[in-house]
C-alpha cells in the first residue's frame, strides 16, 4: 500500500491493474477457512460449510494469478460429517511432507491430497474417547508448526487431547477446564494454552502435565472466553475474545491476570483474531460489526489517552466470521462473511 519510486513505469503500471481483493462465492454459508502453508501452493486455502445438517461440505480454491479468479477444485471438493469448526493445512513451508489438511468436528480427521491433485483421500479418523462411540464435539484445534506430527484438540467435555497424527494414538488427554474449552493454540513444542467457558486462559507444559498456569481470568464471572491467539514471533503475548464481546485482550504472560492492553474499536462482537506471521507486533481482529482492524501493538507498553486505534481497517458486506492471515504470504489476510471469501492484500 506505501507508494514506492519504480524507476520502470510499465512495472508500476502492472502492479496497479494487480487487484488488492478478491472475492470467492461459495455455494453455502462459509465457516472453516484456512491458507495453505506450503510454497508451491500459492494462494491457496481450504473453505468449508455452515450447514444445519450432518452433510456437509470442503473446497479447496485457489486464486489464478493471471485472471484474478478464486476457482474451486472440483476434484478437491469432498463431503464433511457435520460443520467443522476449524481447518488448518499442514505447517509444512518447505513441501518434505504429503500434503495433509486437518479437520475437527465430532472427530479430528486427516486429509490427504493425492500428489497429482486428482482426489483428496480420509488418512485418519482420530477418536480420543476410548470408553464410548460418542464424543463431546471438538470446537478447535491447532497443529505444532515446530513438530508436526502433533495436534492439540479442544472439547466440550473440557478436555485437551494432544495426538501423535503419525501414529495415530493419543499422547495425553487433560482434564483442561472446569467447563467447554473453546480454543487451544501451541505456543512451543510443548507448551499450548487453552481458553473456555469457564473464563480463563491457561497454559500448559507437557513435561508437567499436573499443573496449568492460570495467565488470565475474566473480570465478570461467567464470561466464557472463546477465542485465543499466541504470538509466534514474540510467545510472550497471547490475545482472546470474550463471547459477545467488542473488545480483544491482550496478555503478557509473564505478567498474569491484567491485560497489557484492550483493543475496543469494534463496534460490534469480535469473532476472530490472527496475529501477523511475520511481525511480532500486528494483529487482525474481525467481528459483528462486518470490520476487519489492523492494529500496531509497538506502542502497547505506554498507555495511549482514549485507547488505541487501529492502523487500517477494511469493511466486508456482512458480519466477519472467519480470518486467517497467511503465514507463507505475509501480506495476505483471508476473511469470510456469509457465503464469501475474500483475500486481501495488507
Amino acid at each position: 500500500m506505501a507508494a514506492s519510486s519504480d524507476p520502470n513505469p510499465e512495472g508500476s503500471d502492472e502492479q496497479q491493474k494487480r487487484s488488492e481483493i478478491y472475492t470467492y462465492e461459495a455455494p453455502w454459508h462459509i465457516y472453516a477457512m484456512n491458507w495453505s502453508v506450503r510454497r508451491d501452493k500459492k494462494y491457496r486455502l481450504a473453505i468449508a460449510s455452515l450447514l444445519e445438517h450432518y452433510n456437509n461440505r470442503l473446497e479447496i480454491v485457489q486464486l489464478d494469478d493471471s485472471n484474478g479468479e478464486i476457482r474451486s477444485d472440483p476434484n478437491l471438493s469432498f463431503d464433511h460429517p457435520y460443520p467443522p469448526t476449524k481447518t488448518i493445512f499442514i505447517p509444512d513451508k518447505e513441501c518434505q511432507k504429503p500434503d495433509l489438511l486437518a479437520t475437527s468436528s465430532d472427530f479430528l480427521r486427516i486429509w490427504r491430497i493425492s500428489d497429482d491433485h486428482s482426489r483428496v483421500d480420509l488418512k485418519s479418523l482420530l477418536n480420543g474417547n476410548k470408553n464410548s462411540e460418542f464424543c463431546g464435539p471438538l470446537t478447535s484445534f491447532d497443529w505444532n508448526e515446530a513438530e508436526p506430527k502433533r495436534i492439540g484438540t479442544s472439547s466440550i467435555d473440557t478436555t485437551c487431547t494432544i495426538w501423535d497424527i503419525e501414529r495415530e494414538t493419543v499422547d495425553t488427554q487433560l482434564i483442561a477446564h472446569d467447563k467447554e474449552v473453546y480454543d487451544i493454540a501451541w505456543g512451543g513444542v510443548g507448551v499450548f494454552a487453552s481458553v473456555s467457558a469457564d473464563g480463563s486462559v491457561r497454559v500448559f507444559d507437557l513435561r508437567d502435565k499436573e499443573h496449568s498456569t492460570i495467565i488470565y481470568e475474566s473480570s465478570e464471572p461467567d464470561t466464557p472466553l472463546v477465542r485465543l491467539g499466541w504470538n509466534k514471533q514474540d510467545p510472550r503475548y497471547m490475545a482472546t475474545i470474550i463471547m459477545d464481546s467488542a473488545k480483544v485482550v491482550v496478555l503478557d504472560i509473564r505478567f498474569p491476570t491484567l491485560p497489557v492492553v484492550e483493543l475496543q474499536r469494534h463496534q460490534a462482537s469480535v469473532n476472530a483474531i490472527a496475529w501477523a506471521p511475520h511481525s511480532s507486533c500486528h494483529i487482525c481482529t474481525a467481528g459483528d460489526d462486518f470490520q476487519a482492524l489492523i492494529w500496531d501493538l509497538s506502542s502497547m507498553s505506554q498507555p495511549v489517552e482514549g485507547g488505541l486505534d487501529p492502523i487500517l481497517a477494511y469493511t466486508a458486506g456482512a458480519e466477519i466470521e472467519q480470518l486467517q492471515w497467511s503465514s507463507s504470504q505475509p501480506d495476505w489476510v483471508a476473511i469470510a462473511f456469509s457465503t464469501k471469501l475474500q483475500i486481501l492484500r495488507v
